[in-house]
């Protein structure tokens, strides 16, 4: 994830948002979250929240000991529950774990996912961890209760429950490099971590960051002295910027946001939320006193974030309020933001505060409020303030130009400027904070706007050369089919997450429904592809429209879909060779996948230029071509362009291998996916090998036989003895099958022979005597040809179909090496036991239907054969189900 020449980044540079997720009273998810600000909900509550693991005993043994303020609070469901074994955590040391650690690591999970990055994939990156954490009530309660099975003075226990493992064990869990810091400033904590993030990624201290905070309500004596000190409502309503503002209501919750560098998220094809443009930090210093807001000190800060951000303070529409609804902060902080962002504004600045709707989420609170913005900015509307009847006399309106947001409003754009806000946090010990953000693309409803699902809707990479000079690329037909890819580690959690996909059809049916659906499903199946972790218990959901999707969905919930094992991580790319073709063969891919169509059609242009006929013709039978396909000529650039479109189809639903095999012709194309060769400089030594093949004389055979290779290479010596003509040679050893080629009349009397044994024997149609004496004429011609090609070292294993061993790291397969593999016998059986040694556990069969996965799984050494998916269906069953197959093989893969 470093970038080239990072040092010449600007410290000013702005950072995107391109991940959110929280847990929030009332609100386990962002779009819970809009729900609740969208209706204009309060998640306060009256009474105690449920006792349990993460809540030992009640807040208030003794009842009699309430302050009427704490009988008011917005808190979590189910704060005791967590899913230690999912991080590979003990049940011991998971009841040892503050909720705020648990919270921790669930909800930057999530985070990730949002951002469509696999969170597994972070190992070793330079990815840091910024969390604002600052009550610990739960040491407390393990240590007055010792209701734990491990002793509450343990090791487990210090670890649990101290603020630097609460952010260290985040990038523990994840293998993450960057740094990891923990910060206490109270009510500003996770505003000063984001503050803490940008600067470490302006800084290049870290390529990606995780930022926000948490907080846990677990005891009432925080409550209490809260109360006492005058903090707390006693009606239990937070009423910011009110005349009848007499404190707030305590909340908890969590709230974590992924950022990155501007200039990588867009190069990255990242979903941006919102950009952070500037933000600030500074002290109160010697304030009226300690816990007294300083209103100069709010001003700077808001002063000084505008000039890091280089925003004029006239430009920004809102600014999201620390707003406690105290009587003394109120008053102060309205007359410091009014005051800084007076100068050039001709028109009021709107204002409101998160904390009417959830509380004071405390260390918490800053990540809540830049949330609430980051949707408020992509819905294009800012929620409704609660609590607010009556201004604050205290306030002087009058000269500010401050309007609260009391009703749902229209975010105010003018012309193609993005919507700008601010986010203020103050710490209660003086340390106070602010954040310039700014809207990125339009609101969604609006025209142009995306309306893509969760998570990068990123751009395919095909690995290929651009378009010639001066043509464009062909515009593509959307997949009709596609795969969604459910894991999990148990069945219960793959079903819940198709539950939760369920939840997302019906959240968004009017988008689907409308023009671009197809997009957002797209998106939708890419991400769940590529940014989501590879868990072990998967389903895989083949789809053609929202439709078929609910259905199968559906199906997974119910238990008619039973997930299976997946924990197989090895793959390897085995290409099918010559007497595969059929006509037709991957028309099906070009109507219906843009990667295919993309491959195909710069393959086509090549050869249109080499030979002025169309290889697609050829392919599909097209006008007078179809007899031109059993052309070697033909024949074997067909073959390679097809298998070159599947390495592309197969990447681009995130399927990669680690080894790659080719059974002769095959081994042209696998040489390409291993980055032997350019796309175009393998087509052109396939149509010229085919050429040269096709262009010798006499008349050559091959024959397929199902007979041990001792057996077989016996009878074809007897043959070559008593023949006066060129000898028969063993053309491929497949292990269970031998392959002979030859003088066709030679091979024919060989195949009458082993009929007569009873052996299953019979001649490849149309196929020249490859790998025998009968090609040496074109030899010379075929190395010279490579002599024209670039070529490079292979960057993947390769296993040489002529040794059958793996290709030595830094070898060059030159003009050389491909005289030798074109004349000597192919070692598949020497092949499929590397493919063993190497712990290969799926083979993936690119060509035109299956032929390699028989040969592997009969000829495979070891106890536990992989399994074996073909690409493709062969003609027989393509036809019938009028589908090539390719989305049911992603879904075996997976």
């Amino acid at each position: 994830m470093a970038r080239e020449g990072a040092g010449a980044v600007p410290t000013s540079e702005p950072v995107a948002i391109i991940g959110m997720a929280c847990r929030f009273p009332g609100a386990n998810d962002i779009d819970a979250f809009w729900r609740l600000l969208e209706a204009g909900e309060s998640a306060v509550i009256e009474g105690v929240p449920g006792s349990g693991v993460g809540r030992i005993g009640e807040l208030f043994p003794d009842a009699d000991v309430q302050s009427e303020a704490c009988r008011f609070g917005a808190y979590l469901d189910e704060i005791d529950q967590f899913d230690a074994s999912f991080f590979r955590i003990s049940p011991i040391e998971a009841q040892m774990l503050d909720p705020q650690q648990r919270m921790m690591l669930e909800t930057s999970w999530q985070a990730l996912e949002d951002a469509g990055i696999d969170p597994d994939g972070l190992a070793g990156s330079r990815t840091g961890v910024y969390a604002g954490i600052s009550n610990n009530e739960y040491r407390n309660l393990i240590l007055d209760t010792s209701a734990t099975a491990e002793p509450a003075a343990s090791l487990y226990s210090v670890t649990g429950t101290s603020f630097n493992t609460a952010i260290g064990r985040v990038a523990f869990a994840l293998g993450l490099q960057g740094p990891a810091l923990a910060v206490d400033t109270a009510c500003s904590s996770s505003l000063v971590a984001v503050h803490q993030a940008v600067v470490g990624l302006q800084r290049q201290e870290a390529d990606l960051a995780l930022a926000g905070g948490v907080h846990a309500i677990l005891s009432g004596r925080l409550l209490e002295m809260r109360a006492n000190a005058g903090m707390l409502a006693p009606d239990g309503r937070c009423k910011t910027f009110d005349a009848a503002a007499n404190g707030y209501v305590r909340g908890e919750g969590c709230g974590i946001l992924v950022l990155k560098r501007l200039s990588d998220a867009e190069a990255d094809g990242d979903r941006i939320w919102a950009v952070v443009r500037g933000a600030a930090l500074n002290q109160d210093g010697a304030s009226p006193g300690l816990t007294v807001p300083s209103g100069p000190a709010q001003q700077q800060v808001i002063v000084d974030a505008l000039a890091r951000a280089d925003i004029e303070a006239g430009a920004v529409d809102y600014v999201e309020a620390h707003g406690t609804g105290t009587p003394v902060g109120d008053p102060i902080e309205a007359e410091a933001t009014g005051t800084a962002y007076s100068q050039g504004r001709d028109r009021p600045l709107l204002i409101g505060s998160v904390k009417t709707n959830l509380g004071h989420l405390e260390a918490a609170a800053g990540s809540a409020a830049l949330i609430k913005v980051a949707l408020a900015m992509k819905h294009g509307v800012i929620p409704r303030h609660l609590n607010y009847r009556e201004p604050n006399p205290a306030i002087p309106w009058e000269r500010l130009p401050l309007q609260v947001t009391a009703e749902p409003t229209e975010w105010p754009i003018a012309g193609d400027r993005p919507p700008l806000a601010g986010i203020s946090g103050f710490g209660w010990s003086g340390t106070n904070a602010h954040v310039v953000l700014e809207g990125y693309g339009a609101p969604e409803g609006t025209p142009g706007a995306s309306g893509s699902a969760a998570g990068a809707a990123r751009p395919v990479e095909l690995l290929l050369p651009p378009p010639a000079e001066g043509k464009e690329e062909a515009a593509s037909p959307a997949r009709a089919t596609r795969l969604l890819p459910l894991s999990g580690k148990s069945d219960g959690a793959v079903r819940d997450l198709a539950s939760l996909y369920l939840e997302w059809l019906d959240d968004r049916s009017g988008e689907l429904e409308a023009p671009g659906g197809d997009a957002i499903l797209a998106d939708m199946a890419w991400t769940a592809s590529v940014g989501r972790s590879q868990l072990g218990n998967r389903a895989g959901v083949p789809f053609r429209d929202a439709a078929s999707l609910r259905e199968a969905l559906t199906t997974v919930v119910e238990g008619e879909h039973e997930p299976g094992a997946g924990t197989a991580t090895k793959v390897a790319f085995a290409y099918t060779g010559q007497a595969s073709q059929w006509v037709g063969m991957g028309e099906a891919l070009y109507e219906r996948e843009p990667v295919t169509r993309a491959v195909l059609d710069r393959c086509d242009a090549v050869l249109r230029e080499e030979r002025g006929k169309s290889l697609l013709d050829v392919m599909f039978g097209r006008d007078e071509s179809a007899g031109d396909l059993d052309d070697p000529a033909w024949t074997q650039p067909a073959i390679y362009a097809l298998e070159c479109a599947l390495t592309a189809l197969w990447e681009s639903v995130g399927v990669r291998p680690q080894v790659v095999v080719g059974h002769s012709l095959g081994e042209i194309a696998a040489a390409q996916a291993a980055g032997v060769y350019s796309l175009e400089d393998g087509l052109l030594f396939a149509a010229r090998r085919g050429a040269l093949m096709g262009a010798l004389p006499g008349e050559g055979a091959m024959a397929a036989v199902f007979a041990p290779a001792d057996r077989v290479t016996s009878a074809v010596e007897t043959q070559n003895a008593s023949s006066e003509g060129p000898d028969v040679s063993i053309a491929a050893d497949n292990g269970a099958q031998q392959v002979i080629s030859g003088p066709a009349d030679e091979v024919q009397a060989l195949v009458d022979h082993f009929d007569s044994e009873g052996l299953w024997a019979r001649r490849l149609r149309k196929s020249p005597a490859y790998h025998s004496a009968l090609v040496e004429p074109a030899l010379d011609d075929l190395e010279a040809v490579l002599g024209e090609l670039d070529i490079e070292a292979p960057s993947i294993d390769l296993i040489s179909s002529m040794t059958g061993r793996l290709v030595e790291p830094g070898t060059l397969l030159d003009g050389a090496y491909w005289r030798r593999q074109a004349r000597e016998p192919v070692a598949f059986r020497e092949c499929i036991a590397t493919l063993e040694e190497q712990g290969i556990e799926i083979v993936v069969e690119l060509g035109p239907q299956a032929v390699l996965g028989t040969m592997v799984t009969m000829g495979w050494p070891g106890r536990n054969e992989p399994a074996s998916i073909s690409s493709l269906r062969g003609p027989a069953e393509a036809e019938e189900t009028g589908d090539s197959g390719f989305v049911e093989a992603v879904g075996g893969v997976w």
